[in-house]
């Protein structure tokens, strides 16, 4: 990955089809189908429980799926069958740091350590990668010594270092204040002006507003409905997507 690369990443299209997912007898997707264009940012909201983070576990092949198809890039995800060559990056409402690692450790050792790199390259990479999320002056800083929003940045970073087509991000807002969670949510909308294909479950509905190129409601393990965020977040065909909206302002 060049310095170029760490600046602009070409995004990935995804194509979902009637996707089903159970965990025992509970049903947690039920005939999931979303087509996403590449470089665009696919923001999904709903309650707890409705599926937003099996659904994105599900793209990340982070858990197996039980019936339908994902496409990305034309490359085929099955039950049964995973893609073996797709760059997708994934950061989960918890990111797993490691106490014994710098920032820097962590972009180095992590994904650009299988770009084979030298360490100067990786070093350089890293570093780009570092400032592209505001952390540039930690790169020695260790995970206890950063706040909750910085964390959260550098797992994205993290993910950002292998040049992913597709990132997938699940509520990466959730539990910071309001001033840490504007500092992530400037680094996903420079992301998406100039990286990948973003898809991710927030609920944070300024940003959804500004950068989002379509909304998918979700319910039940269901896309209940889905359409552009002026539509959705204003008009909202369904009572209880309303009332899922009154229930959480803006």
């Amino acid at each position: 990955m060049s310095a170029a690369q760490t600046k602009t990443l070409e995004g990935a299209t995804v194509t979902i089809a009637h996707l089903g997912k159970r965990f025992g007898v509970s049903t947690a997707l039920d005939d999931v189908s979303l087509a996403i264009a590449s470089g665009a940012v696919q923001c999904i909201i709903g309650p707890p429980g409705a599926g937003k983070s099996t659904l994105l576990r599900c793209i990340a092949q982070s858990e197996t799926i039980d019936q339908g198809t994902i496409h990305i890039d034309g490359e085929l995800i099955e039950p049964g069958r995973g893609g073996r060559h797709l760059a997708i990056g994934m950061v989960p409402q918890r990111p797993e740091l490691f106490d014994h690692m710098t920032a820097l450790q962590h972009v180095i050792e992590g994904p650009l350590a299988s770009l084979k790199l030298s360490r100067r390259e990786a070093v350089a990479e890293a570093m780009a990668t570092l400032e592209r999320v505001g952390l540039a002056e930690r790169r020695d800083s260790y995970p206890s010594e950063l706040s909750g929003g910085q964390r959260q940045r550098l797992a994205i970073a993290r993910e950002l270092a292998a040049g992913p087509r597709l990132l997938l991000l699940d509520e990466p807002t959730a539990g910071l204040e309001t001033e840490a969670a504007g500092e992530v949510l400037a680094v996903m909308r420079s992301l998406s002006a100039s990286g990948p294909t973003m898809i991710v479950a927030t609920h944070e509905f300024g940003f959804i507003r500004e950068v989002g190129d379509d909304v998918a409601f979700m319910d039940k393990g269901e896309i209940a409905e889905r359409g552009p965020p002026q539509s959705i977040l204003v008009a909202p065909g369904q009572a209880r997507i309303r009332d899922f909206l009154a229930a959480h302002p803006a």
